[in-house]
């Protein structure tokens, strides 16, 4: 990734353990990771710093999940434009197709859990123009 402006990915999931690894994968090829343990902090941090990607579970074990985070965005005229990548651990990419895309939720992106990281860094490149 190139020096100039680094990109600014927040991850928002309840599993401590896939927060730890997203920052060592992102941060590690340059990127300035976020992290929120709930929908309610990740919403409060995309308005405070806006990011460049949004990584965010389906399924969290508080009131608002993947889904409300992405709807609540689409409905923000600030982050409306911001990349939506989903990931699950209980979704399969096959059920991608199912997944609503009608404007009320925003997702450009899903990953099935354990991610590799590789992939991770491509689909991340992809989503915030890191790799023109």
């Amino acid at each position: 990734m190139p020096e100039s402006a680094p990109k600014m990915v927040l991850v928002v999931d309840d599993d401590l353990d896939f927060l730890d690894f997203v920052t060592i994968v992102l941060e590690s090829d340059g990127y300035t990771v976020r992290t929120a343990t709930n929908a309610d902090a990740g919403l409060e941090l995309m308005q405070a710093e806006r990011p460049d990607l949004v990584i965010v579970d389906v399924m969290m074990s508080y009131e608002l999940n993947g889904w409300s985070v992405s709807r609540q965005m689409s409905a923000d005229p600030l982050l409306r434009q911001v990349p939506v990548l989903m990931v699950s651990a209980i979704v399969n990419e096959s059920d991608e197709g199912v997944f609503p895309r009608n404007g009320h939720a925003r997702l450009d992106g899903f990953m099935r859990k354990p991610i590799d990281p590789s992939t991770l860094l491509r689909r991340v490149a992809e989503l915030t123009g890191a790799d023109a």
